[in-house]
């Protein structure tokens, strides 16, 4: 197996504001990038979200700006599936659906040495089923960053029901060289972060669509009354209310319907408004 001390290049599958965030804080920490998208909007998107972060690092002094420029010159994206085989170790971050991420990993299995760990940043979707699509299940294991993956510091391990020992103590080390602090899961749905906050996202919504209270007090009591950062309603327009629709559902068909989502939440989806990222969810953004 590839250790820690001979990764070089890191494959990144994926330039949405996971990918592009999880390829961000590798270059920062000296790794050489490659980061794949289906189509080159999408990529150029991805390079571009890096760019404004590096820039904001910068101009906040948490980043010198030749550090900035050195970790720009670090990536490169593509949109060649090939690509990704000069990567010591991958870390795919594309649509949260099994069937696709299932098609990703037998590729992906095709095309890199079988040698390499084969990471997933799934939130929801089990580590088992994703590397049985593999014949190194046991080089397979969840590794999922926290959004936005450049200032939050959390990082959750996942060793599916054949992913080796020495695989959980690299995917541990992996993110502890980028900076982040590490805790384990077995391969439940949710695994720990959404099994608790998916639940408490939805009950916020329903506390708002009864009419218990505004969202503005929602959010404040939720923060004040327990140190939180984000209030309910605003963590869900952060992530993304189609992200939390999907993980709200995966867990609700795993585990019933203790998570089943609010039905305010899907009227919103629905809508299309699906919190900062259109602009409009439970609050207004400028886009």
């Amino acid at each position: 197996m590839v250790t820690l001390d001979t990764i070089q290049t890191v494959g990144v599958l994926g330039a949405g504001r996971m990918g592009s965030g999880i390829a961000q804080v590798a270059a920062t920490h000296g790794y050489d990038v490659v980061m794949r998208d289906i189509e080159q909007t999408y990529v150029d998107a991805g390079l571009d979200t890096i760019e404004r972060n590096l820039n904001r690092l910068v101009t906040n002094d948490r980043l010198g700006r030749a550090d900035a420029n050195a970790a720009s010159e670090r990536i490169t994206g593509t949109t060649e599936f090939d690509d990704i085989a000069r990567a010591d170790v991958v870390v795919e971050a594309v649509v949260e659906e099994m069937a696709v991420k299932k098609e990703v990993f037998r590729d992906l299995d095709d095309v890199t040495d079988d040698d390499i760990v084969l990471a997933t940043n799934t939130s929801t979707l089990s580590i088992t089923s994703i590397a049985a699509a593999t014949a190194r299940p046991d080089l397979v294991v969840g590794i999922h960053f926290m959004n936005p993956v450049s200032l939050m510091n959390g990082v959750e391990i996942v060793a599916g029901e054949k992913t080796s020992e020495e695989t959980v103590a690299f995917a541990h080390d992996f993110a502890e060289d980028l900076g982040k602090t590490t805790w384990e899961s077995d391969d439940k749905p949710g695994f720990v972060v959404n099994r608790v906050l998916m639940p408490w996202i939805n009950e916020g919504i329903r506390l708002y669509d009864e009419g218990t209270a505004t969202k503005t007090d929602i959010d404040r009591g939720m923060k004040l009354g327990t140190n939180v950062p984000m209030g309910p309603l605003e963590l869900a327009d952060h992530i993304g209310l189609d992200v939390v629709l999907d993980a709200s559902q995966t867990l609700t068909d795993e585990l019933g319907d203790r998570y089943k989502p609010a039905y305010l939440l899907k009227r919103k989806v629905e809508a299309g408004d699906l919190g900062k990222k259109t602009g409009t969810g439970f609050y207004e953004y400028d886009r």
